[in-house]
């Protein structure tokens, strides 16, 4: 009898082993994503200022030649599209700001009662996907987390404070990291508003902007190690992007709509210098749209007849007409505004002044590979597939990405 309780023992002590050992092989398994935005990072700004941190993912990850922003190339518009992999015309945020005819409201990036509203929002992010699928995720101020999707939101949210410095951003997102393994995001999306203000005060040529571009590298190569040094480091894939670049403008090339149009014709208008949306009054749509078509330096458009790879119009949002500055010029509602010099995005997408970068390193990825241009649709079925969920329907193809990943 004992030789059987003890044989019984070694039997019951095994099977824990055995036990143990799938789980701590499940764990050591478990794919994590953590990306980065630093808004109005320019392709090539890596190649403009000192950067060798980034050079240094490129050799040992993935580099590809440009992020394609969506249009119209705004900040809004183009986190909401990484995140949901749709064209802003199906995800609904058209621009920074506008006038939605569908809720009769108006949607504000500075106000915080519009950016919580869930109406305002369509598809799935890429958190509300994973969250559906039992894996915990993180927005550390990424655009659209702070509405509930679904009645979902990611696991550990952050409301949007730009005052936070970014070295206490890079400390916070490795804390989530060092979480217990039961408790700790799968995936974290985490954001920089930098360099876009500087680039639009500089210009994407200015000092002060290649300063600004070495002192962001500075703190990717900081992040980087505290991610190296965690214990599971192995498991955790890492993506750089941006959500558009920055064109030179130069105050002399400056137009004013109210010198184009006569104002007093216009409904609505959504946007900034240098896009926007406008909705005509019914008498006088005839009449704006030849003024429109007829001027030089801007390219206008029917709702209807925007260009097809623009992917823009069809949202019930989108006013009238589209009017954008062609590259380096300038748009402004009113010439009491004065003109000014430095930096500006928005323009038409295939302008490569406002194309991002796209680095990404980890398990997943292949090593020193140099990958074509990606846009940033694509980005969120790429996750899907490092983190093993299933994918929403979106506009974005896993076949862009999948040359860049094991």
């Amino acid at each position: 009898m004992a030789k059987f309780k003890l044989l019984f023992f070694f039997i019951l002590l095994f099977a824990g082993c055995i036990n143990l050992s799938a789980q701590i092989d499940t764990i050591q398994d478990k794919p994590y994503v953590v990306m980065l935005s630093m808004d109005g990072f320019r392709w090539d700004y890596p190649e403009k200022a000192n950067t060798p941190n980034l050079d240094s993912i490129e050799k040992i990850g993935v580099r590809a030649d440009a992020c394609i922003p969506c249009f119209p190339t705004k900040t809004f518009p183009n986190h909401y599209s990484i995140a949901t992999g749709l064209y802003p015309d199906n995800h609904g945020i058209i621009f920074n700001q506008f006038f939605a005819s569908d809720l009769s409201k108006k949607y504000t990036v500075s106000n915080r009662v519009s950016v919580r509203d869930s109406s305002f929002y369509f598809g799935e992010p890429i958190w509300v996907t994973a969250e559906k699928q039992g894996v915990k995720s993180a927005s550390y101020f990424w655009v659209g987390s702070e509405a509930a999707h679904k009645n979902i939101f990611p696991t550990y949210n952050y409301a949007y404070d730009g005052s936070v410095s970014f070295e206490k951003r890079v400390e916070d997102v490795i804390n989530l990291l060092k979480l217990p393994e039961k408790e700790r995001p799968q995936l974290i999306m985490w954001y920089i508003q930098e360099p876009d203000g500087i680039g639009h005060n500089a210009g994407p040529n200015g000092q002060e902007t290649l300063n600004m571009i070495t002192y962001l590298d500075s703190l990717v190569g900081i992040f980087n190690k505290k991610i190296n040094e965690l214990p599971f480091h192995k498991n955790i894939n890492v993506i750089i992007t941006s959500d558009h670049g920055m064109g030179e403008i130069n105050k002399e090339k400056t137009l004013y709509l109210d010198k184009i149009i006569d104002t007093s014709w216009i409904q609505y208008i959504d946007g900034a210098n240098p896009v926007y949306s406008i909705e005509a009054k019914d008498e006088f749509y005839d009449t704006l749209y030849k003024k429109l078509t007829h001027t030089d330096q801007i390219k206008a458009w029917k709702k209807e007849d925007v260009p097809e790879r623009l992917h823009f119009g069809k949202n019930q949002r989108v006013k009238d007409f589209i009017v954008v500055a062609d590259s380096s010029w300038s748009l402004l509602i009113s010439s009491d505004k004065s003109a000014y010099s430095g930096g500006a995005h928005g323009y038409d997408n295939r302008n490569k002044d406002m194309h991002a970068i796209f680095y990404a390193y980890g398990p997943a990825f292949k090593r020193n590979h140099k990958h074509k241009a990606i846009n940033n649709i694509d980005i969120y079925p790429l996750i899907c597939k490092i983190l093993e969920i299933k994918p929403a329907k979106v506009d974005g193809k896993i076949e862009k990405t999948s040359h860049m990943v094991k």
